[in-house]
């Protein structure tokens, strides 16, 4: 039985549809915030769990963010959701480091360890609760 051949080596354009096109993903979706502001009802749905229990999620004022973003206003980012906004700087570094790998043709495979994911899940809990206590209010939108 002949041994079946090793498919050719990817070149370095078909590598880099997968980080590129994320970028675009990215890019779109911060575009679209920017231009539709969240600011103003009748864009975008309302929260479900701040609708009906009147308290904050770790995602509210997340569109909020990414309008300020997109227009340069971090200020008003971190105000708005600081949570997110560190969120689309680890965004920015992972996705930097997944292309530089990509383009160098070097393995980019990405393991998690499982406390990683479950200090990153404390975190958000721990930034929800927060931001609906009395001490945290400075983390609400």
């Amino acid at each position: 039985m002949p041994v079946p051949a090793a498919p050719p080596p990817a070149t370095r354009a078909r590598r880099l549809i997968a980080p590129l096109g994320t970028l675009t993903g990215v890019v779109a979706a911060f575009t679209y915030v920017g231009l539709v502001d969240p600011n103003e009802s009748g864009h975008y749905p309302v929260c479900p769990l701040l609708s009906m229990t009147g308290l904050y999620c770790p995602g509210c004022g997340g569109l909020r963010s990414a309008h300020a973003v997109a227009h340069g206003d971090l200020a008003t980012a971190f105000g708005a959701n600081a949570l997110a906004v560190i969120g689309y700087g680890v965004f920015a570094v992972v996705w930097l480091v997944w292309l530089i790998r990509v383009a160098r043709g070097t393995r980019h495979q990405v393991s998690v360890p499982p406390f990683l994911g479950w200090a990153v899940g404390a975190v958000i809990l721990a930034f929800g609760v927060v931001r609906n206590l009395p001490f945290g209010s400075s983390l609400a939108p």
